[in-house]
């Protein structure tokens, strides 16, 4: 125990009160002097090991197989309750698709280039006694980003009320009146939807639960964003800038429920926010913090497969060996752990055949280029939609490419430059294409992807105003990502880069439950289980899983030090 006081006297850093970390009671409850030292003083590294300690000797390991945002998520919670947590990454970086990538002095983020909701974030960090302010700097975004249509106009999308009416007044005027009401209304929903999202869906018995049916009047679950939108807006250009938000699920507005017009609320009620370093920071700050809380996170080691005893998971095996675990959580992309990890046979709801039949959000088609000089005329989030945004749409369910896809473009070095060397820019590009079809047609991307890099030059170089021979000569690094790349480099079912479709089939106790339904001690998180794709619910499906397996393995009441 003296190293606790050393540990102590070492460190200044304070974390607020033991209310905050339920595996300190346990230990406070020992009545150990030097451990109610070490709370007092508030030390954090104090903190780190005397959790470490706990969870060790309570025994409870856990295992969590990917080092995405919803595992490091997850480690952090279980950690700071008491678990003994090891987290498996294939990668030699930790983040999945919310990681950096660095190339040639250069950091792109590779996947989510958007923040939103950090208030999630934050009380994640605050129940391991950090202050998410003090390890990632956010700027917040206003103008949150630029919407291009291609068939004429412009909107700067400002969480300002008043700007975004003289915005969408350019457009109609009638529509612009509309605004507050539509964005009260999608608060009001948001209230009402907000506890679903926090709250496993184990059976169909929940579906009764008095926050369904209170969100129920509100969630009109069989009309469709575009649909909903008609009720407050004429302008199809006014509604597509308060649909295309879709693309965070990968889901056209046309097909998407109309429950997500509270992305809107989402954006305009919490605002857009840019973390310093991109969002691969974020993924580095809660590896810092979930390592500090006693996680051992193993980079570079992948798994080859869950170990079972019948149908209850007891570890996981890799190149290293094999993990025990009391509990296992599934961060991976759900469709293709399943196909990897898991014997068919032990499957009796989701199957490879089931899930085969599944429907899937769209692909994406990437390209990030360092680019020589700078380009304030464009601004740091911009989408360019297409002319024919049906047809566009038409073409990604068929799992094809867009002949003129819509494409978002992040010139993040702008607000940021701590990503590109002095004089240069970091343009990030992503195109919503179709995904990759079972039997793997109809499109073919060794010859597609040289054709969609060729399409997206030339849009950029159309947007900063420049020939494409010049834009040629500024390129000082690139790198293209395919559907067939998330597939294959990436282990992304299909290359659907926003996991299973957000259709009302395939939401709440019918996606792949927290608990997973089909096996004992396995639990998912991450995009593929409720509440689904994009930051924001992904940490809260982390929280969801964590709540679980606090309570199966009573974690919260286990706290001992001998």
């Amino acid at each position: 125990m003296h190293a606790c006081i050393a540990l102590v006297a070492a460190d200044v850093s304070v974390v607020d009160t033991t209310a905050q970390l339920p595996w300190l009671r346990g230990l406070t409850r020992k009545g150990n002097h030097m451990i109610q030292q070490a709370l007092r003083s508030g030390a954090r590294q104090a903190v780190a090991q005397l959790r470490a300690m706990a969870g060790r000797s309570a025994g409870k390991q856990v295992v969590i197989i990917g080092a995405g945002p919803g595992g490091l998520a997850t480690a952090m919670l279980l950690a700071a309750n008491g678990a003994d947590v090891t987290l498996l990454e294939r990668e030699d970086r930790v983040g999945g698709r919310t990681s950096s990538l660095v190339m040639d002095g250069f950091t792109f983020d590779l996947g989510p280039t958007f923040f939103l909701y950090p208030e999630i974030l934050a009380e994640i960090f605050a129940a391991c006694g950090r202050r998410f302010e003090d390890e990632v700097d956010l700027v917040r975004l206003d103008p949150m980003y630029r919407l291009i249509f291609e068939s004429g106009g412009s909107i700067l999308a400002s969480h300002d009320v008043d700007k975004l009416q003289a915005e969408v007044a350019r457009f109609d005027e009638d529509d612009a009146k509309q605004v507050p009401a539509f964005l009260e209304a999608n608060r009001i929903k948001f209230d009402a939807f907000r506890p679903l999202l926090q709250r496993p869906f184990a059976s169909l018995r929940d579906l009764t639960h008095p926050d369904v049916l209170k969100a129920l009047p509100l969630m009109r679950p069989f009309s469709s964003v575009d649909t909903d939108l008609k009720r407050w807006f004429n302008h199809p250009q006014v509604r597509l800038a308060f649909s295309f938000q879709s693309k965070y699920l990968g889901m056209s507005p046309f097909k998407c429920p109309s429950l997500f017009t509270i992305l809107s609320h989402v954006e305009h009620g919490f605002g857009v926010f840019h973390p310093i370093g991109g969002c691969g920071a974020i993924s580095q700050a809660m590896a810092r913090v979930a390592r500090d809380t006693g996680v051992d996170i193993r980079l570079s080691e992948p798994v080859a497969r869950i170990e079972f005893d019948g149908r209850k998971a007891v570890g996981a095996i890799t190149g290293q060996g094999f993990y025990p675990a009391d509990a296992m959580v599934v961060n991976a992309d759900f469709a293709g752990a399943m196909h990897k990890m898991v014997p068919d046979r032990l499957r009796r709801k989701w199957t490879d055949a089931r899930i085969e039949k599944k429907q899937y959000s769209c692909s994406t088609c990437m390209l990030y280029i360092g680019l020589e000089g700078s380009y304030p005329a464009l601004h740091h989030h911009t989408i360019h939609l297409s002319a024919d945004y049906l047809d566009d749409i038409r073409a990604i369910e068929d799992q094809r490419a867009p002949v003129d896809p819509t494409l978002y473009i992040q010139n993040a070095s702008q607000t940021d430059p701590t990503l590109a060397p002095a004089g240069h820019s970091t343009i990030y590009m992503l195109a919503p294409v179709g995904n990759l079809a079972p039997d793997g047609g109809p499109m073919d991307w060794a010859e597609a992807g040289p054709r969609y890099r060729e399409l997206m030059l030339n849009r950029l170089a159309g947007l900063i105003g420049i020939e494409r021979t010049d834009l040629d000569t500024r390129i000082k690094t690139e790198h293209m990502i395919t559907p067939a790349d998330w597939a294959t480099r990436y282990a992304i079912y299909r290359g659907a880069t926003f996991n299973l479709a957000h259709n009302i089939g395939q939401m709440l106790h019918w996606r792949p439950n927290n608990r997973f339904e089909d096996l004992e001690r396995v639990y998912l998180t991450g995009g593929g289980t409720h509440p689904g794709s994009g930051l924001p619910t992904i940490f809260e499906s982390a929280r969801i899983a964590a709540s679980l397996i606090d309570d199966d393995l009573h974690l919260s009441r286990q706290g001992v030090l001998s």
